[in-house]
């Protein structure tokens, strides 16, 4: 989806002014086509996550047909792991995709596709945590989106924008464009101030962390509403 100025300006509740500025000083991605600038969700919410900068309510809108995944329910099939080893990025990874609960995946195959989405630039956001992903993503024989949450054994250097170590880790795999997105701009918005975020960083138990993740969903689903109350 290619957004426009307007659109950015409307999901990082700042001015287009604002945007302008931020391709110049900041380094927000963007596309110039017909000699205007167009704007990549996915990396939009990337770079907005690894600035700590609060988005949108409107970041949720979705057309009425499409699928809209419950982080809860992506949490329960990607389950939450603890200990995970790994002394770098690459043995991190491949820890993770080790544990991920997909018996007809290709392990290799995905764990080189994440690092490689790593080489494009750090997916760590800040605060400890990293939410590796690809950042156009492929089916790979899942029918459900998954989001695997691992607390790591050993922080590790991730490249994070704030330079602090990494001890926390979602990582997100979906069959859909549009599931994709939907969790990340969740993650995006809930590991701020919420309950939820509260319970990442107390790596509290994975009964605790799904209950407060189906919290975040319902409050998200809460905030979508009334923006398109307003709107109509």
């Amino acid at each position: 989806m290619r957004l426009r100025v307007r659109d950015a300006a409307e999901m990082l509740n700042v001015s287009e002014k604002t945007i302008y500025r931020w391709i110049t000083q900041k380094g927000l991605p963007a596309h110039r086509v017909n000699e205007q600038y167009r704007f990549n969700r996915a990396e939009l919410l990337e770079w907005a996550s690894s600035q700590r900068i609060p988005v949108s309510p409107k970041i949720f809108e979705e057309p009425e047909d499409a699928f809209i995944p419950s982080l809860a329910d992506a949490m329960r099939a990607g389950g939450v792991h603890y200990r995970v080893g790994g002394v770098d990025k690459p043995s991190v990874l491949r820890s993770v995709v080790d544990v991920l609960p997909l018996p007809e995946v290709d392990r290799d195959f995905l764990h080189q596709v994440l690092l490689a989405r790593e080489s494009l630039g750090s997916t760590a956001v800040g605060d400890g945590i990293a939410i590796p992903h690809v950042r156009n993503p492929i089916t790979l024989h899942v029918e459900r989106p998954v989001v695997a949450l691992c607390f790591l054994e050993n922080s590790i250097d991730f490249q994070a924008i704030d330079g602090k170590p990494v001890h926390t880790l979602f990582t997100i795999i979906s069959p859909t464009i549009k599931a994709h997105l939907n969790l990340l701009s969740k993650l995006a918005f809930g590991l701020r101030d919420s309950p939820f975020a509260q319970a990442v960083r107390s790596q509290a138990s994975r009964e605790e962390l799904i209950r407060t993740a189906g919290l975040l969903d319902t409050h998200i689903a809460s905030l979508a509403s009334q923006t398109t109350g307003a709107i109509s």
